[in-house]
């Protein structure tokens, strides 16, 4: 073929022309040469082309593809989102109207965690509670904003008191009974906050980072957390040991049943820490009724940890902490707010070093959900509550209007609706209510093979959350005027909370696979 397009360019020697045999070979050599460059340079061309074809990824196979370090990527990416919180002055808090602000404000921060069936929301507020329909729809607006359903959203509280409460339900009955003085139930500034949330979360999902490994650890708090409830021989409870205690006798009398674990979940994209969600269990007030919003000494701790590893987003859950204060460790000096967030500042950075990293992939990961029904207390009666709201005094609307919303969404065959994350061979149960420490040590205890964390105060409807047994036993926590359940709310929520965990004998696919909807 080179030959023949030679002879095109450079004909036989005519009797006339003159020219040499000779030169007419060193052209016909030369032009050889040429052709033979050029197809090589078209052959390379194609070539490259096919291979960078070959090399562009499809967004199908994000499971198996390398990034520009050579890692595979899981095909797991998480975003996060924070959002000022601070009621303004004038505003009312769960006990008191903001007379001023303060030097550190409250904070909503978040993640959205894609890659598995469908998106996953877990947020965190340093708020008092959100409750009945309030909690709905932040859930509803977090899944819209992230492209999710509500079942997949996790909203929990930290339950600091010099901050708001949000309760829809109870706000409407208010209305209804037309008071003019909503005290904490009015409403309008945390309806701002949910649209300004939603808006923030939707903006951030472009900037998603990729998640390749994951890393669990866990340190002791020292000297912090220790029981409310103090019993006598009979087995009742003669005292409450509030966060803040004066008495120096309630002081001295033993920690009692706690959990003095602190969890960390921490997300890498290869080396790099990118977000850090920690779960300890103990009432977070220090001090309050100041007038003054305050994340007090957990939402102090984060802020350290913060500035400490500013690498990593950092996100603070209350565990299972109902019955659990700092009462045995503060004696209402103001000082004692820093020393106790040092205290928890301390275990988090422990937790954080011990966490071993390991790679993750979307398929170990999971979602599952169980919705129940939690048994209104006995004492609760619908004629007494909605006749109490035709005077509504400011001691009626301290617990009248939330008691009648609990009971009307319980006789509506309202269900609560139980999460729990599976991140590998991690499990993190996220859960309603004030629940007693019980449940997260007895859910720790269910899957020893396992690194099990608790959320609580997820929907704050159901006030404290006791156990069987404690309900007889007296005491502030199972009071009428704190607890809206029955006794056998116990049994409910540990059967789900074993179903939600799975038999021991499961691998991590197996419970990723589970009820993941």
């Amino acid at each position: 073929m080179i030959d023949q397009l030679c002879d095109r360019f450079i004909p036989s020697q005519s009797p006339q022309s003159g020219g040499s045999g000779k030169r007419r070979l060193v052209w016909k050599t030369a032009c050889r040469m040429v052709l033979l460059f050029a197809l090589q340079s078209v052959l390379q061309t194609v070539l490259y082309g096919c291979l960078a074809v070959a090399k562009e990824p499809d967004a199908s196979d994000a499971v198996t593809r390398r990034d520009e370090s050579g890692d595979e990527s899981t095909g797991l990416r998480v975003s996060t989102f924070d959002l000022d919180v601070t009621p303004p002055v004038g505003s009312m808090m769960a006990y008191d109207v903001v007379s001023r602000q303060g030097e550190l404000g409250l904070r909503c921060r978040g993640i959205v965690i894609s890659g598995m069936d469908k998106p996953v929301v877990l947020c965190a507020i340093d708020w008092i509670g959100i409750s009945n329909a309030a909690h709905d729809q932040f859930r509803q607006a977090l899944a819209e904003a992230a492209e999710t359903d509500p079942s997949h959203v996790a909203v929990h509280a930290l339950h600091q008191h010099d901050a708001p409460r949000c309760d829809f339900t109870a706000e409407r009955l208010l209305h209804h009974a037309g008071a003019t003085n909503l005290g904490p139930f009015e409403s309008s500034f945390q309806r701002q906050v949910i649209k300004k949330l939603a808006s923030q979360v939707a903006a951030q999902l472009d900037r998603s980072r990729p998640i390749t490994h994951v890393g669990f650890g866990t340190a002791n708090v020292d000297r912090v957390a220790s029981n409310r409830r103090l019993q006598g021989p009979d087995g009742l409870v003669y005292a409450t040991r509030y966060t803040t205690c004066t008495d120096p006798k309630l002081r001295a009398a033993p920690e009692g049943i706690i959990d003095p674990e602190l969890s960390c979940l921490v997300f890498y994209e290869r080396d790099q820490p990118i977000v850090s969600l920690t779960y300890y269990a103990c009432h977070p007030q220090s001090y309050y009724r100041t007038g003054v919003p305050s994340p007090d000494f957990p939402g102090i701790a984060r802020i350290f940890r913060s500035q400490d590893r500013p690498e990593a987003f950092h996100v603070h859950f209350n565990g299972a902490g109902g019955n659990i204060g700092a009462g045995k460790y503060n004696d209402g000096d103001k000082s004692n707010r820093l020393t106790l967030a040092n205290r928890v500042a301390d275990a988090m950075e422990k937790a954080f070093d011990s966490a071993e990293r390991v790679p993750v992939s979307a398929s170990s990961c999971g979602w599952n959900t169980i919705k129940v029904s939690l048994p209104p207390a006995a004492h609760l009666h619908e004629d007494e509550l909605r006749e109490l709201l035709t005077r509504p005094t400011p001691e009626v609307i301290e617990t009248a209007p939330a008691d009648l919303a609990w009971l009307l969404r319980c006789k509506a065959g309202h269900q609560v609706e139980l999460g729990c994350l599976t991140i590998g061979d991690v499990r993190v149960l996220h859960l309603p209510g004030e629940l007693f420490v019980e449940y997260q040590l007895a859910a720790k205890a269910m899957r020893k093979d396992l690194s099990v964390a608790m959320a609580a105060y997820g929907d704050y409807g159901p006030g404290y959350i006791g156990t069987q047994v404690a309900y007889g036993q007296g005491g502030y926590e199972t009071s009428a005027r704190a607890s809206r359940v029955a006794p056998e709310v116990e049994s409910v929520l540990m059967d789900a909370i074993k179903l939600l965990l799975g038999p021991s004998h499961d691998r991590a696919s197996d419970a990723a696979k589970g009820d993941s909807r």
